[in-house]
């Protein structure tokens, strides 16, 4: 957002504007649960950097070093070439990371809801377990399989599950031995509620929602320790179970501190009001990496809705700097908020009202329809938005899409090119 509004604002030939990112395309996270439930195409939820920047000059990679005297940043690219890259500004906004605590096997066996590999990987990941819980005669494995746990109760945890779960009623009218065996999922919140973030009355009505899809909510709760086929918590009770998706917040990303930028003690970086680094010339940082002071006191939320106003926000002070405009303070008080339940169902709050239901639903649909960026992909997500309503999600596994095997590699025996036959179930986990 900074590139366009920099690209929009500053004449062309006085500039050079370099964009350095280890993908080419942008997210547009609040799809991500829709991705990973086929509501939405995977391709659909991002946008080629290509299609909204003209000149601005793309580099894939990453910054893994950082001269504030020379005014340079060391880029490792994606094939492992380095180069320095000098600047005249430089803006941070290298986002944030799934918040990894030091539970035993958490990092080995869970699964985050982070990125767009994650959500493909989850609901792959789902389809496997459902085919393999219908194939199995052991009760105890399909048990393992058919068991689904989701840890945190913030925006990511309750619409991952709301979606996936939703997804995953549909699709196992098509497996009628794990329909006979029948589903368990469960969310894990340590807190004695969930969604913080909005009013009391809205997270009751989510909850409800939720509870009333049989899905088992435990509050007051925490994860003690994760296994390849368990996860024990804190009431001493272990859960069988192939799957556990960790959504308990959010960690600048490591990253920064390879670069010498003033890290506070939750390791993003502090900015003034102007969303300049303290204690730097010529440095900027925006978004879930930045520490940004919110007027009416603390630090304003790592949400979505914060980063994509930051981004124009410090495009404009960077052109003051190069003398075009003025710099203006940043200020901005959310005024709507939305959670999707799945099932045309949500809650939202816009202003100072409340909105619950299929109204909410509708709503949320809306908001997000005039944020995605581009008209190409606003129209893209109402067609798929459509298709869904009177045609049932498509039950592919394409896990192995984009993981050819080498061509002198053996090929095995359940190949789809020499047989009809399924490949085994198995999946690693990460």
């Amino acid at each position: 957002m900074a590139a366009r509004e920099l690209e929009r604002i500053v004449p062309k030939q006085s500039t050079r504007l370099t964009l350095v990112n280890d993908v080419n395309f942008m997210l547009y996270t609040p799809f991500l649960p829709e991705a990973a439930a086929g509501t939405l195409e995977p391709r659909h939820v991002v946008t080629p950097l290509r299609e909204i920047l003209d000149r601005t000059y793309l580099r894939l990679g990453a910054i893994d070093g950082h001269d504030p005297g020379a005014r340079t940043v060391h880029l490792r690219s994606r094939d492992g070439e380095t180069e320095n890259l000098p600047y005249d500004q430089l803006l941070l906004a290298l986002g944030s990371v799934s918040r990894v605590l030091p539970i035993p096997g958490l990092a080995k066996h869970a699964i985050g809801f982070k990125t767009l590999a994650d959500a493909i990987w989850l609901r792959n990941h789902l389809i496997e377990t459902l085919e393999a819980a219908n194939a199995t005669d052991d009760a105890a494995r399909r048990n393992e399989l058919l068991t689904y746990v989701f840890v945190g109760g913030g925006y990511a945890g309750l619409e991952a599950l709301a979606e996936l779960q939703d997804f995953a009623a549909d699709a196992i009218e098509s497996y009628p031995r794990a329909r006979l065996h029948g589903m368990r999922w469960m969310l894990v919140e340590a807190a004695d509620g969930v969604l913080p973030e909005i009013d009391a009355e809205l997270a009751d009505y989510a909850l409800r929602e939720l509870r009333g899809r049989g899905i088992d909510i435990r509050l007051g709760t925490t994860l003690e320790e994760v296994t390849a086929d368990s996860a024990r918590l804190s009431t001493g009770e272990t859960l069988p179970t192939r799957t556990v998706v960790w959504t308990a917040g959010v960690a600048p990303n490591p990253s920064l501190r390879e670069l010498n930028v003033p890290l506070d003690e939750r390791g993003r970086v502090p900015v003034d009001d102007h969303l300049r680094v303290k204690g730097m010339d010529s440095v900027w940082a925006i978004g879930d990496c930045a520490a940004a002071p919110d007027p009416r006191g603390g630090l304003y939320p790592p949400t979505a809705q914060h980063a994509v106003r930051e981004g124009p926000a410090v495009a404009r002070n960077i052109a003051a700097e190069l003398g075009i405009g003025t710099p203006e303070p940043f200020e901005y008080k959310g005024n709507a908020a939305f959670v999707n339940l799945g099932r045309y169902k949500a809650v939202g709050r816009v202003g100072g009202r409340t909105f619950r239901g299929f109204p909410a639903w509708w709503m949320a649909r809306t908001y997000h329809m005039s944020q995605i960026p581009g008209a190409a992909r606003k129209a893209r997500a109402v067609i798929d938005w459509t298709a869904s309503l009177p045609f049932r999600r498509d039950l592919s596994e394409v896990g192995s899409i984009g993981h050819p095997k080498p061509l002198g590699e053996t090929m095995e025996p359940w190949d789809s090119s020499i047989s009809s036959s399924p490949s085994p179930s198995a999946s690693p986990r990460r």
